[in-house]
């Protein structure tokens, strides 16, 4: 009964249509849409319904996805084909990622573009261009407050210099990956200032109240985001007079998803995005698209709603396109954002991993696994079509979202854990060589996170200001210990830019005003191509660090048991400062790479026998992947030296 009715409006929508819209060839459209418009109609009401201008705003909606799909070219309409034949595509081992500022990469676009050889160079083909569109000046946070969603920042360069950009890329089978900061605004954008004057359709795109009565309902339960340079969760505006929702900074205003004109206006954003060549889409803040009072307004269920609403319209314009979830919240909640009870991703393909992030970091601080491998442990198992983006550093901080249970599963007090981790990467603890900053330390809570880079934490800075040459090794051995894992974990593994030369922190943002206040441009660095270019000349920092990922990426990129197909299986090494697992190929489980990795300062040693106790027969004739070379045994134990790792096969 019911998709009789949703098949009925659905019909009178096609006939609302307007003309200059039902000329066009909407073969592939009409196909799509009568796949997904039960689901879409049933979201849509679900969040909707209770409106009095449902159906108009349904023949909004379809009418946003027609005129998109009007717009699609001729090869992306292509590449959608190919790639809903080959649903499969994006979980292959051979994507390899990059996160970068094209201002701090590349000075703009235009640079950027010629700089694509050093791209491939290294290997890496997932590209995710931080955001470049029309920000404030001094009020951008990083690029994330935007003024204007269809515009490219004039700083970085113009929509033609991007469309420059995407087909470079697509020539050299590069993936673009774009931002949409989905949850705010600046409140600098044309919708803001509407609202400002007073007109009560923009009012409604956003959280405005007259008095502090419900603002302060909301505040019992939301925490603070930035509590030293923002606290608190709303921003009074003087020439309005009302109280305005800003859970980030005070110049970024919540959007109301309440309002179906919000949702279709951050659709039409989306689509127009990936008709500009976007493969991938990353979807920023997306924890809290949804308010609700006596909540912390964050993982609503409404807010997974509305991202399954999106995945499926775009399975009617784009489905060639994917969503990366940026949802940095406990383990048990960031699974959700690939949407729950199915196989593929009803909502985003890719999740950050921001557990086994911080799980990385503990583990090299406390020099063992324990704690990584009871939080790997507790992770539940994502989708079958959906990966994780798996990273060590990017342009935030890094937060201890450890799981308190787990902490003390291990033996560790979880509020005196974290602190030391914080005295650890800030270099306030005795024997730490790590050189990061606090970020937004809490005085009510005493939480705080961590900035830096990935050299600088890992003790290189130090180490090479001290001239200290066995400090320097043991401090490359850790950044590619760290990546190591990353590159075979299972999922896409992303680099932060300036990493692939071992880039330190960059202390130039303390003499900016609008910067000084904000750690985490420490690790924003501006390349220094002089210094890149040693990446060519044997026996520098950049030589070996950089040589050292190209081969990691050209190994993985040639190993199908790193494919992301759930095919990992996590083995109890019996001694704390090994971590390991074992890949197998899904399509031959027999070809299998076990990935041992030593965390300890001292050589360690793993027993062969503990692989037949986990359920695996003892591998054969080993070889490392990496080296090439059989690992070094001690009667029937593999020995690891410090801060080393082996890929093993026994082919």
């Amino acid at each position: 009964m019911y998709e009789q009715i949703s098949h009925s409006l659905l019909n009178e929508i096609l006939n609302d249509l307007k003309p200059e819209i039902r000329r066009q060839d909407l073969r592939h459209f009409y196909t799509r849409l009568g796949a997904n418009f039960y689901a879409i109609h049933n979201l849509f009401q679900h969040l909707y319904g209770h409106r009095d201008d449902f159906k108009l705003q349904m023949l909004r909606l379809v009418e946003t996805l027609a005129r998109k799909y009007i717009k699609r070219s001729e090869q992306l309409e292509k590449l959608d084909i190919a790639r809903e034949n080959d649903h499969n595509w994006f979980l292959s081992q051979k994507w390899v990622g990059m996160a970068l500022y094209s201002s701090g990469f590349a000075g703009d676009l235009q640079n950027l573009a010629a700089r694509t050889a050093y791209l491939q160079e290294l290997g890496v083909n997932f590209v995710h261009i931080m955001p470049i569109l029309q920000c404030p000046t001094g009020k951008s946070d990083g690029g994330y407050a935007v003024s204007n969603f269809r515009e490219i920042d004039d700083r970085m360069g113009t929509l033609e210099d991007l469309q420059v950009v995407a087909d470079e890329f697509r020539k050299r089978d590069i993936l673009l990956v774009l931002d949409v900061v989905l949850n705010h605004t600046s409140d600098e954008h044309e919708w803001a200032r509407k609202a400002v004057t007073g007109d009560p359709k923009y009012q409604d795109y956003y959280y405005m109240f007259d008095n502090r009565e419900i603002p302060d309902m909301f505040e019992q339960g939301m925490p603070e985001i930035f509590p030293q340079t923002a606290p608190g969760n709303f921003t009074w505006n003087e020439t309005m007079q009302k109280w305005v929702m800003t859970i980030f900074h005070d110049f970024q205003w919540d959007l109301n998803y309440s309002n179906p004109a919000v949702f279709i206006e951050m659709l039409d954003v989306i689509l127009f995005w990936i008709n500009q060549g976007a493969d991938v889409i990353r979807l920023d803040a997306v924890a809290f698209l949804w308010k609700k009072m006596g909540t912390s307004c964050q993982n609503e269920r409404e807010a997974h709603l509305i991202l399954q609403l999106m995945k499926d319209c775009c399975q009617v314009t784009a489905p060639g396109a994917l969503f990366i979830a940026e949802a940095i919240v406990a383990p048990v909640e960031i699974i959700k954002y690939f949407g729950e009870d199915a196989v593929i991703a009803k909502e985003c393909e890719i999740a950050y991993n921001a557990t086994l992030m911080a799980l990385l970091w503990d583990a090299l601080a406390t020099k063992n696994s324990k704690l990584l491998y009871q939080g790997l442990k507790s992770l539940p198992d994502k989708l079958e079509r959906a990966t994780w983006l798996n990273y060590v550093r990017c342009h935030d901080d890094i937060g201890l979202g450890f799981d308190d249970k787990d902490i003390r599963e291990v033996g560790y007090e979880p509020y005196a854990h974290r602190q030391f981790l914080i005295d650890f990467y800030t270099g306030n603890y005795k024997g730490s060589l790590a050189s990061g900053a606090p970020f937004m330390r809490n005085d009510k809570t005493g939480d705080a996170r961590i900035s830096g880079s990935l050299a600088s934490l890992a003790g290189l800075e130090k180490a090479y200001a001290a001239g200290d040459e066995k400090a320097i090794a043991s401090a490359i051995d850790k950044i590619l210990l760290l990546n190591s894992i990353i590159f075979s974990f299972g999922g896409i593994p992303l680099l932060y830019y300036g990493d692939e030369i071992a880039t330190f922190n960059d202390y130039g943002y303390l003499d900016e005003i609008t910067k000084s206040s904000d750690s985490r441009w420490i690790h924003r660095p501006q390349i220094n191509w002089e210094r890149a270019e040693l990446r060519k000349k044997p026996g520098t920092i950049e030589n070996i660090v950089f040589s050292a990922l190209k081969k990691l990426i050209a190994i993985r990129k040639e190993t199908t048991a790193f494919a992301d197909f759930n095919n990992r299986h996590l083995i109890d090494a019996g001694n704390q400062h090994l971590f390991a697992f074992v890949r197998f190929d899904h399509n031959r489980p027999s070809e299998r790479v076990l990935v041992i990795c030593n965390f300890g300062s001292e050589p360690q040693y793993l027993d062969l026998q503990t692989l037949s106790h986990s359920g695996f027969s003892i591998f054969g004739q080993l070889t490392d992947l990496y080296s090439g070379k059989r690992p070094t045994k001690f009667r029937d134990q593999l020995v690891l030296q410090p801060f080393h790792f082996y890929w093993l096969s026994e082919y």
